[in-house]
């Protein structure tokens, strides 16, 4: 399984393409999967995390409503990407509106996944969310490693 770690900046180019950081591309092939992400963010999935990802949904049963949504959100503007020879792909429009990307990015590695932020949303995020190491000691209780 693909390990992804770090952040990395990042700028989307005119036409839409953005470059894949290198420590990330030998663990996700040439080709890949985009699609949206939770709190406004882009996921990024190997083919084989994809795959098994859509398993999981197709597994929970199509006559649950809740289990339909979440599908159509994740699958309905998923797109295939491949990288180029410098190593860009390109974030077709609709997924850089959802995720309100302009220019500046940040690509993060989330263990088996990639996200890719507008570099502003994840500025706001990760000052609301870690600022605090109180809380984030708390958000430990309870879980089990």
């Amino acid at each position: 399984m693909a390990l992804f770690i770090g952040d990395f900046p990042h700028t989307l180019d005119d036409k839409g393409r953005l470059i894949m950081p290198s420590k990330f591309r030998n663990e996700l092939g040439t080709n890949f999967v985009v699609t949206r992400g939770l709190e406004g963010c882009l996921f990024v999935f190997t083919e084989r995390k994809w795959t098994e990802f859509t398993e999981q949904l197709n597994s929970k049963g199509f006559s649950k409503k809740d289990v339909r949504s979440i599908t159509r959100f994740f699958c309905s503007c998923a797109m295939n990407a491949d990288l180029d020879k410098q190593g860009r792909f390109l974030v077709n429009k609709n997924l850089r509106e959802f995720a309100e990307i302009e220019r500046d990015v940040m690509i993060i590695g989330v263990s088996d996944r990639i996200e890719i932020w507008s570099k502003e949303k994840w500025d706001e995020y990760s000052k609301a969310e870690y600022s605090d190491d109180n809380i984030m000691s708390e958000r430990f209780d309870g879980l089990d490693f």
